[in-house]
């Protein structure tokens, strides 16, 4: 009497002429390596895991995905690296991964993110009275105004030729980090 198959038998039989080449399976495993990575990243940059979890978890992947891993978290954080944040957290990520002090890093990234921050505040001022100025001539003054930068043209100017001379600058502490 015939054999009945069950749908999981049947779809194992048709997949059986499907190969997966070895490209494919590299890809396959790629994309895997990444998906665990920014999961990684994620969980670390919000606070959900600490540097020394981060190890542990990367510790208990297959042997020959760990350096991958590594890499591609080390490369995102890297990137993430940003003058609007203080990213204390992000650079002792760094340090743990790369077991190895980068204390000289560091404080160039903190001096260079000081720098930005009063550069941009005094911006933040002249633009202030620049504003307050102007609508004092067209005929707006008094205590109560205070205008609003963000709005303004002349602040998006100043702002973007500020951020650009800096993230030369920032630019230059990632390359660092990628070097290590």
């Amino acid at each position: 009497m015939g054999e009945i198959k069950s749908t999981l038998e049947l779809a194992m039989e048709r997949t059986k002429k499907f190969v997966i080449s070895e490209k494919e399976k590299e890809e396959m495993k790629q994309k895997e390596v990444l998906q665990k990575a920014t999961g990684l990243f994620h969980r670390y940059r919000e606070g959900h895991l600490s540097s020394n979890e981060i190890l542990k978890e990367i510790g208990r992947m297959e042997k020959n995905t760990r350096p991958a891993v590594k890499k591609q978290l080390l490369s995102r954080w890297i990137d993430a690296l940003s003058l609007d944040d203080e990213d204390e957290r992000i650079l002792k990520g760094v340090e743990s991964l790369e077991e190895r002090s980068i204390a000289e890093i560091k404080q160039e990234f903190h001096h260079l993110l000081s720098q930005y921050q009063r550069e941009r505040e005094k911006v933040k001022e002249k633009m202030r009275v620049q504003l307050i100025e102007a609508l004092r001539k067209d005929g707006i003054h008094g205590s109560a105004v205070d205008p609003k930068l963000e709005g303004s043209k002349l602040w998006k100017k100043e702002n973007e030729n500020l951020d650009r001379s800096y993230l030369i600058k920032l630019d230059e502490i990632k390359e660092q980090l990628r070097r290590l």
